[in-house]
């Protein structure tokens, strides 16, 4: 076995690429991630991570058969904010092999020492809006859109090469039949009429894409005292704000306002996950089809972000916004609703979601090992 780095050349990156969707071939709840935006981070012309930070890319073979994969990233960016030296780990995936992972790690581990970083976090992604963390709880549950699933391994090996746990996000679900406490209705209702918040809606992609500008402000400033926090440039908040339109239904985005100020968001998206299985994550040549007709008729749906300026929170905005989200689903064709990686040490939001009757069922956890004591 030998554990080499890849760089652009078209077959290692379709190789990076391919390995999980065959991995996971026989897994019916692993979604692969559209195709395009995996080779969009190994792009180092593009991608705007690359102009303040830097990345390398691992595959683990033998026989010429892929047995593992592993991105590592230094982002300056972050290790600036947080005043650290922290190395990401991303896009590890492996067979259940400690071998192939120790193999991986130690590549990542070399190349992280060599820029004098001293912590492998992970996974933890390119952009900020990447979900994090590994799988821990929940497998017989298929992914929600966008969110990690791995094997039930995969912890185990971490934990074996001298990983544990940083952080845990929990994820859940609401549910057509979930009846909104009327209290919670009744304190949505008095936070609009005594601090004059409004919610406002959208009728098109093109009226979104006026408003990114607004809506990556108030991204960027709603989550600055949680976990993992870093600014973000405006090339990073294009780059997001690209992605958000390609997924976004206009019915099912919502902005919080006080005046004409934007003060919270809720997003909520159709989830295409069974198109994408179907696809392998491509939209060419005929996956944009399968895609397309599962956007205009979701039977799920995926709220993977809810937010509020700090300086409204624990006045009843939340509860504008969470009944927003239940209204949201009666209104859909869908069933069900993920409510995605609710951070576990958020405790106004944990709690605003029970009131929601949001039914907990997954658990992804961020590990860390120090670089300096890592198993050998």
């Amino acid at each position: 076995m030998q554990v080499r780095r890849i760089d652009g050349r078209r077959r290692d990156v379709h190789a990076f690429i391919q390995f999980p969707i065959e991995l996971y071939r026989e897994c019916p709840n692993w979604f692969p991630p559209l195709a395009s935006t995996v080779r969009m981070t190994m792009d180092r012309k593009r991608h705007p991570f690359y102009r303040h930070s830097d990345a390398a890319f691992f595959l683990a073979e033998a026989d010429g058969v892929t047995l593992g994969r592993v991105a590592v990233l230094d982002n300056r960016r972050y290790n600036a904010h947080t005043n650290g030296s922290t190395a990401f780990f991303h896009y590890f995936d492996t067979v259940n092999d400690v071998e192939v992972a120790r193999a991986l790690f130690d590549a990542a581990e070399q190349w992280a020492k060599a820029r004098g970083l001293t912590l492998l976090l992970g996974p933890k992604g390119f952009i900020r809006s990447d979900a994090p963390g590994i799988l821990v709880e929940g497998f017989e549950h298929r992914a929600a859109l966008g969110m990690p699933y791995n094997h039930p391994y995969y912890s185990a090996l971490l934990e074996d090469l001298g990983f544990t746990k940083e952080v845990d996000y929990l994820s859940g679900y609401i549910d057509r039949g979930s009846h909104l406490p009327e209290r919670f209705r009744d304190v949505a209702r008095r936070a609009a009429a005594r601090r004059g918040y409004r919610v406002k809606t959208f009728r098109s992609k093109r009226e979104i894409r006026a408003w990114v500008p607004r809506i990556q402000r108030i991204n960027n400033e709603a989550f600055t005292d949680l976990w993992g926090y870093y600014p973000i440039d405006d090339a990073e908040a294009d780059m997001i704000a690209a992605q958000f339109a390609t997924i976004a239904d206009p019915s099912l985005i919502k902005l919080l306002m006080k005046d004409d100020e934007v003060i919270g968001f809720c997003f909520v998206f159709p989830d295409i996950s069974d198109a994408l299985k179907a696809t392998d994550g491509r939209l060419w040549p005929f996956g944009w089809m399968r895609i397309l007709r599962a956007f205009h008729r979701p039977g799920r749906l995926s709220a993977n972000g809810v937010g509020l300026l700090p300086a409204h929170q624990g006045l009843g905005g939340g509860a504008l916004l969470y009944t927003e989200l239940a209204q949201t689903l009666i209104e859909s064709t869908a069933e069900h609703c993920d409510v995605a990686q609710a951070l576990e040490t958020n405790v106004r939001s944990l709690g605003d979601l029970n009131a929601l009757g949001v039914h907990w069922y997954k658990r992804h956890r961020v590990y860390r090992r120090g670089l300096t004591d890592a198993s050998s």
